[in-house]
């Protein structure tokens, strides 16, 4: 990120049109797919997907377990698409069987969005299933991958998936500046003229971006790219998603039998967590207050996360990153020094 490039320039091109191809090839082992990226927070790349994809009488079925879920439904309503919001609860899977009675019970549905991992609470849906019902009933299925591509082995095909999101600052561990796109070239080819927007033109920006080899069509986050190219790199020098997967599980792993020994419970079952992030329920101790605690780990140079489930009072602690199962042991033990109710 030291260095300058020019959005035009054809060398820095060249590096937008291999992230590219690596996105594109990490995502299926076919090529039936295609990519493009866009400015901003993965936000911004999941109401540009929304907002491109659904056409004007489209309507979207959205599945939903936590706030990146309902996020999802709202920005459908503020695009003025017809939405059905399913809610599944915040301590629940998304349940393929019921997506199915829906999708049944409503033929005006066109398309659905799932979340893979919700990491309101790091709930694991199982996105596979809910394809091969939603494909069942010949419907346009999105999947918000953004705390799971890169760190997760997944492949379009086998999830069924039409659209792919995700971002630069998760899985592939680069740094937040834009996201992504992951789509089916023969359904990107249709979305011209359904955007609602000018700057989150999804089909528009991925015309560009074809047309000009590698070329934005606004001002693009040179630096993130070119980190992001990094990234990449560093991803395939560790073995790919495989074994970031198994680094984030091992790291998982301790994490969560480490803050049970100390008296923690996890807020799901061990069958829905993902290895992403672990919801734990505060401690039942009239003294405990989470930014006291918050603030001893901060000292400690660890940082976690408040809860935000309306259920349950909960904590949260994300191990992806450039984090490794060395540094949950640390973290346990600052946990352990830090308790200071018990």
């Amino acid at each position: 990120m030291l260095r300058d490039w020019c959005t035009w320039d054809r060398d820095y091109n060249d590096i937008v049109q291999d992230i590219r191809a690596r996105l594109e090839s990490m995502a299926s082992a076919g090529n039936a797919y295609t990519s493009v990226l866009m400015q901003g927070s993965g936000t911004f790349s999941v109401e540009a997907c929304i907002g491109s994809v659904l056409p004007a009488k489209g309507k979207l079925l959205v599945l939903a377990n936590g706030a990146y879920g309902q996020r999802i439904a709202e920005i459908a309503r503020y695009l003025n698409i017809a939405v059905v919001l399913e809610d599944f609860g915040e301590v629940d899977a998304v349940d393929p069987d019921r997506v199915s009675a829906i999708l049944k019970a409503d033929s005006s549905i066109t398309h659905v969005a799932a979340v893979h991992v919700e990491t309101t609470t790091g709930m694991l849906n199982p996105v596979a299933e809910i394809g091969q019902r939603v494909k069942a009933q010949n419907c346009i299925y999105m999947i918000d991958a953004m705390s799971s591509f890169g760190g997760m082995e997944m492949d379009m095909d086998q999830l069924s998936a039409d659209y792919l999101i995700s971002s630069a600052n998760k899985c592939i561990q680069g740094v937040p500046g834009f996201g992504f796109i992951i789509a089916r070239a023969s359904q990107m080819l249709t979305l011209e003229g359904n955007a609602r927007s000018l700057s989150l033109d999804m089909y528009a920006q991925w015309k560009t971006m074809q047309s000009g080899a590698g070329k934005w069509r606004f001002t693009s986050p040179t630096h993130v790219v070119r980190a992001f190219m990094q990234a990449l790199l560093e991803l395939e020098a560790e073995g790919g998603p495989a074994a970031r997967e198994a680094r984030y599980q091992e790291s998982n792993d301790r994490l969560v039998n480490g803050m049970r020994k100390l008296g923690f419970t996890t807020l799901l079952d061990d069958s829905n967590r993902s290895p992403i992030i672990t919801s734990f329920l505060s401690p039942d101790h009239e003294s405990y207050e989470f930014n006291q605690f918050y603030q001893r780990l901060k000292a400690k140079g660890f940082v976690i996360y408040p809860g935000k489930i309306t259920l349950a009072d909960t904590l949260r602690i994300g191990n992806i990153g450039n984090v490794y199962p060395a540094d949950m042991d640390n973290l346990l033990t600052a946990v352990a020094q830090s308790m200071y109710w018990a």
